[in-house]
């Protein structure tokens, strides 16, 4: 890492940490884009990108425990599953293209835009709500699958699929997702070390910035409207899969 990286990592990690605590994601839709940026390969990208989920989530996670406000039996559910798909999904990624990955990417997010909505039921406690477990075990493997494969911490998959298909309130959703990402990228990251893949360096600085900021913002989630939530997972969305979409165009352009 040069000084130039780290005056960048900084700024972008506090960006991407408070993201990810506001909104239940890993961070990955910033870190992926600032490695590509600084010249790394879409994989090696995706595999450090990986490394700076892992502090990140783990942060928000924390700040949800310790404030008592994620349930025990289905954040194992979900994250047990997380953690056992992203193994499987990691050693599946290094056979993609990286235009094939970003492709990937850019339609996900695509798709999350247009499905993506504020629940305006979420107005009650949020603690004597059954979770379906099944269900939340099927949402923890597309974690995994975001994680292991992406390079995505698959918050922005999970949190709509939660809201959406299972009826989970959305600020529940953030902080099931949060747990998830923290267990899938954990696990990623342990097949990308053995692999060599990333720069596990620099992806633990920016983690490590990014766990402060998704802290800070995950122990303030309550005082946000679930509408302005809904309202920012959309755009950011909207910007990741024009800028993935782009990258992958130059990718398969260069046959990359």
């Amino acid at each position: 890492m040069t000084l130039a990286d780290v005056l960048l990592a900084v700024p972008l990690g506090l960006l991407a940490g408070a993201l990810a605590g506001l909104l239940g994601i890993g961070g990955g839709l910033i870190f992926a884009p600032l490695l590509l940026w600084m010249g790394l390969s879409p994989h090696q990208a995706l595999a450090t990108s990986t490394f700076a989920i892992v502090p990140t989530a783990i942060g928000g996670s924390y700040t949800h425990w310790r404030a008592r406000t994620l349930q025990l039996r289905p954040g194992l559910a979900i994250g047990l599953s997380a953690f056992a798909t992203a193994l499987v999904f990691s050693r599946l990624g290094r056979l993609a293209a990286g235009w094939q990955l970003l492709t990937l990417q850019a339609l996900l997010y695509l798709l999350l835009a247009l499905t993506i909505r504020g629940d305006r039921r979420d107005l009650g406690p949020e603690s004597d709500q059954p979770l379906p477990l099944k269900g939340l075990t099927a949402v923890g493997s597309v974690a995994g699958l975001a994680g292991g494969m992406l390079g995505l911490g698959g918050g922005l998959l999970m949190v709509p699929l939660m809201v959406s298909g299972l009826s989970v309130p959305i600020r529940q959703a953030i902080r099931l997702s949060t747990l998830a990402v923290a267990c899938s990228a954990s696990a990623a990251s342990l097949q990308f070390l053995h692999e060599g893949r990333g720069q596990w360096m620099l992806g633990l600085v920016l983690g490590a910035v990014a766990a402060f900021a998704a802290q800070w913002t995950a122990a303030r989630l309550d005082r946000v409207n679930t509408g302005t939530l809904a309202w920012l997972l959309k755009l950011l969305s909207l910007l990741l899969a024009v800028d993935s979409g782009r990258r992958a165009v130059q990718l398969a352009l260069q046959g990359v």
